[in-house]
C-alpha cells in the first residue's frame, strides 16, 4: 500500500470524526443533557468502514459510491437537526455576542500574565486551552450552527478530494466533480439559511422539520459519483433497445438532470412555493432564488429535450444507412463484435454473378 494513499485516507477519515464531535459537543452544550454524547457512537460505523477500506480496497476508493462521505453525513446530520431544531426557540442580539467575547479576551490575558509570573509553562498552556475553551463556549448559539454548517459543506468537499479515488475515476472526472460540488453546496447553504432564518418559518416545527428533511435529502448526492461517469452497456442491450443505448451514451448528463429536477433545484422550488403561496411568507430573496429554482428546472428540461431528440435523429440516421448502433462507452472489444455479427449477416444476402459458359468446343476438322 502507498504511503501517501494511506496517509489521505486516514487524515480525511479523522477530519470527519472531529468535525462530527464538535457537532455532538455542541448538542450537549445547548441541550444540557449529557446522553446526546451517545450520538458520537455513530462514528463506529466511519472507523468500521476505515478498516474494511484499507483491508480489500488498500485505501481506495469505490466505483460510484463513497461509502466514507455516506457515513460522514449518517455521522453529522443528526447534530444539525438537533441545532437547528432547538435553534428554533433560542436567538441572541449582536452586540451580546460582542461583548461576552471582549470578556474572555480579557479573561485570557489575565490568566495569561498570572501564569506567566507565578508558574511554569505547563499551566500556562492550560490555562490557555480553558479560556480558549471558554471564550467559544460564549459564542452566539446562531453562529456556532451557521458555522457548523459551513465547516459540513467545506469538508465536504475538501474531503472528496483528498480521499483516494479508485481505479475506475480518472483525475479529470474528479476535478469536474469537485467544481460541481463547489456549486451545489453554495445552493444547498443558501438555502438552508435563507428559509430558516425567516421569523415565521421559525415559529411553525412542522416547516422546519419539512426543510430539514429536504436539506438532508438533497445531501444524499455527495456519496454519489454518477455525474462524470459512464455507464457500460452490454452489445446486444445496447443494439436492441433503445432506452439502454440512451442511458449508455448520456448517463453523466442524465444523472445531472436527475439530480436538480428530483434531489436538488426541484425539491427547492417546492419548498419555497409552499411558503410563498400558502403561508403567504414573502421576501426579496426568496422571492429571487424560486425565479432561480425555476429558471434552472426550465433549462435542466430543455436540456433533456435537446438530448433526446438529437438521440433520435443519430438513430434514425444510422438505422437508413444499416449501421450499428452502438455506444460510445463501451469497449472496442464489444463494438467490433457487434459490427463482425452484423457483416456475417449481411453476407447470406449477398448474390454471387453467374459464371460465363465456357465457349463450345470447334468442330473436329
Amino acid at each position: 500500500m502507498e504511503l501517501m494513499v494511506l496517509l489521505n485516507a486516514l487524515v480525511t477519515r479523522l477530519l470527519f470524526v472531529l468535525h462530527s464531535l464538535i457537532g455532538v459537543w455542541r448538542v450537549t452544550a445547548v441541550k444540557k443533557e449529557p446522553k446526546y454524547w451517545l450520538l458520537a457512537l455513530l462514528n463506529l460505523l466511519l472507523c468500521l468502514e476505515t478498516g474494511l477500506t484499507l483491508k480489500f480496497k488498500q485505501g481506495r476508493g469505490y466505483k460510484w459510491f463513497s461509502p466514507a462521505i455516506f457515513l460522514y453525513l449518517i455521522c453529522i446530520v443528526p447534530s444539525l437537526w438537533l441545532l437547528e431544531i432547538h435553534h428554533g426557540t433560542q436567538y441572541c442580539g449582536n452586540e451580546p455576542g460582542a461583548v461576552q467575547v471582549n470578556v474572555s479576551n480579557q479573561d485570557f490575558n489575565q490568566s495569561r500574565e498570572s501564569s506567566h509570573g507565578s508558574e511554569g509553562t505547563d499551566h500556562h498552556i492550560i490555562q490557555t486551552a480553558k479560556v480558549f475553551v471558554n471564550q467559544l463556549s460564549t459564542i452566539c448559539e446562531t453562529v456556532w450552527t451557521l458555522a457548523l454548517h459551513q465547516t459540513f459543506l467545506l469538508l465536504l468537499v475538501v474531503g472528496r478530494w483528498l480521499l483516494p479515488i479508485g481505479v475506475e475515476i480518472t483525475r479529470d472526472q474528479l476535478s469536474q466533480l469537485l467544481l460541481m460540488f463547489v456549486g451545489t453546496a453554495a445552493d444547498i447553504l443558501e438555502f438552508a439559511s435563507e428559509t430558516l432564518d425567516i421569523e415565521d418559518v421559525r415559529k411553525n416545527y412542522a416547516l422546519i422539520n419539512a426543510i430539514l428533511a429536504v436539506w438532508t435529502w438533497s445531501m444524499l448526492q455527495f456519496p454519489l459519483d454518477l455525474a462524470v461517469q459512464h455507464i457500460g452497456c452490454k452489445p446486444s442491450a445496447s443494439a436492441r433497445r433503445i432506452p439502454s443505448l440512451l442511458l449508455c451514451r448520456y448517463s453523466a448528463e442524465l444523472w445531472n438532470i436527475g439530480v436538480s429536477l428530483f434531489i436538488q433545484d426541484g425539491p427547492f422550488f417546492i419548498v419555497r412555493s409552499i411558503l410563498m403561496g400558502h403561508f403567504r411568507i414573502f421576501n426579496q430573496m426568496l422571492v429571487f432564488f424560486t425565479a432561480k429554482n425555476i429558471l434552472v428546472v426550465t433549462l435542466q428540461l430543455y436540456r433533456l429535450a435537446v438530448i433526446t431528440l438529437d438521440f433520435r435523429a443519430s438513430v434514425l440516421q444510422k438505422s437508413r444507412k444499416g449501421e450499428v448502433c452502438c455506444c460510445p462507452c463501451e469497449p472496442y472489444e464489444a463494438r467490433a463484435h457487434a459490427i463482425g455479427h452484423q457483416e456475417n449477416e449481411m453476407k447470406e444476402f449477398v448474390v454471387f454473378p453467374p459464371k460465363e459458359e465456357s465457349q463450345a468446343p470447334s468442330e473436329d476438322h
